[in-house]
This record gives C-alpha cells, structure tokens and sequence, in this order.
C-alpha cells in the first residue's frame, strides 16, 4: 500500500508539471511540458545520482581509504543481501547521510566528515542501515526522481509570471491569463515541496524500521538520531540550502527547519522517531 500510495503522489507532481505548462502555453505548453517531464525522468533515471553526489562534492572511498566505513558498509550490506554499494565521503561538518541510485546495483551511500567525526561505530552503523534501507525498499529512485522534478517545478513556475499572461503557440489566449499565472507561481512550488514531504515522511519511518532489523540493534540508529538532530541544528550545510529540493534525501533535515511533525516538515520528528526505534528494542524511555 505503501508503494501505491508514493505512485499516486508521483504521479500527482507529474500532474503539477503539466498544469504549469498549460498555463505557460496552453495545450501546446502542456504537451511541451509532458515531454520534458518524461526527459526528466528518464535522466533522473540514468544520471541523478551522480548530480547529487557532484553537487555535494562528494569523493569515492574504498577499504584502503576509509577502512572503518567501508567495512561498515560492507558487513551491513551482507546482512541486508545487498550488493557492495559504492561509498563516499563527503567534506562537511553537518553530520548528515543519504543513499542515492537508480537500484541496488547501481547504489551509493554518503556519509559527511561531520557525521564520521561525531559518532560512534556503532552509531555510525545505525546511520548506514538506514541507507541501506533506502536502497533496499528502491526509495532511492523514487527519491532522486522527485527532487528533480520538484527543483524543474520551481523554475517553470517562475516562467509562468512572465510567460503565463500571453498566448500558446496556435495563437489562443491563456484562459488563466496574469492572475492566473501568478497564483501559478506561487501554489505550484508549494504544492510540489508538500508531495516532496508526503513521500519522504513516510518513506523515512519505514527505512528506520528496517534499518534497525539490518544492524540489529534498533538504539544504535536511535542513539545517532539524537546526536544527528542536534548538529543539524547549529551547523550549517551550505551546498543543502543551495539545493533545498535535495533536502529529503538526507537522514534528517539539514535545513535548520527543526523537527515538527506536521504537515510541512521534510521529515518525521526525531522525537517520534525515536521513540519507535526504543519501542522497537523493548526499551522505551523519555526523549533525550
């Protein structure tokens, strides 16, 4: 059910998409739009990882080179019946992770120096069971794929104030006219970052779940998510506020937007998360 649930909300920000073509050029600007939209996808599909592993400056590590990481991973990815995935290290003091590729052959998980530098091994552990999890359930694809056409929207919706008042390409008016186009403008990017939450809330709690059955040790995650949420908040991640569409794909939010979980957070509340991992362990206790 879930799975469905995450199709309809991709297929309802395709939908966005669309409409914002249709207010740019009508019919012609819908079409044009769908075809960029299935171009997007299919790049997304091939080669979005690597613009988020490049846009965070991450650097590929192997054994010689991160020898306690990468056995990390390695034993974790065993255990979950994964292939190796490709591991990277990325030079930021916001302790943060994420998990990026098309599948699980073709995956990769990230890691900050910041989160390398505050954690324990086992914490360290809880953190990349968690990726793993993402790859596991193919979140990663789902996740890549909704940054991208979440950041596409952004940007066409800003061309609608300009462009949203005229006529399409066979010469009809737009019959949403400026209003139209600026309501456009304003709505759309909202209504595409509150599908972006959708997925990646419920996307989160099921990867923690799992995560924990792959390490074995629900508290380990439990323990690093304490940790992870406090940094967050006083360390800044520039390269993340550059590219806030990327935001979701991150273990937790790194952009200093805390951690409520209501309609308009970018993740589930620590505190609740938590607090399933402890129940998960038979120890739960106060948050903190």
């Amino acid at each position: 059910m879930n799975y469905v649930r995450t199709a309809l909300l991709l297929a309802a920000m395709t939908g966005l998409f669309l409409a914002i073509g249709f207010v740019i050029g009508g019919e012609s600007g819908m079409l044009i739009a769908f075809a960029l939209a299935a171009a997007m996808n299919l790049l997304a599909y091939w080669n979005a990882d690597k613009v988020v592993l490049r846009m965070y400056g991450a650097k590929e590590v192997d054994r010689a080179g991160a020898p306690a990481l990468y056995g990390i991973v390695e034993t974790l990815a065993e255990r979950a019946g994964l292939p190796m995935p490709r591991v990277y290290v990325i030079d930021n003091d916001q302790p943060n992770a994420f998990a990026t590729g098309r599948n699980p052959r073709n995956a990769a998980v990230a890691a900050t120096t910041g989160l390398l530098g505050m954690m324990t091994s086992e914490e360290i552990a809880g953190v990349m069971a968690h990726e793993l999890a993402h790859v596991k359930n193919r979140d990663t694809l789902t996740m890549t794929i909704t940054a991208t056409i979440a950041g596409a929207i952004g940007m066409l919706a800003n061309f609608a104030m300009f462009f949203g008042h005229g006529r399409d390409s066979s010469g009809n008016p737009n019959p949403l006219g400026a209003v139209g186009a600026l309501v456009v403008m304003i709505v759309a990017p909202l209504a595409a970052m509150l599908v972006q939450m959708a997925i990646s809330r419920g996307r989160e709690y099921e990867a923690d779940r799992l995560g924990a059955e792959i390490s074995g040790h629900p508290l380990w995650l439990a323990s690093a998510l304490d940790k992870l949420e406090q940094g967050v908040q006083y360390i800044d991640n520039e390269a993340a506020e550059r590219n806030p569409a990327t935001a979701h794909m991150f273990i937790v939010n790194p952009l200093h937007r805390g951690g409520v979980d209501n309609l308009f957070a970018s993740h589930p509340s620590t505190k609740n998360r938590v607090r399933r991992l402890r129940e998960m362990a038979g120890a739960a206790g106060p948050w903190g």
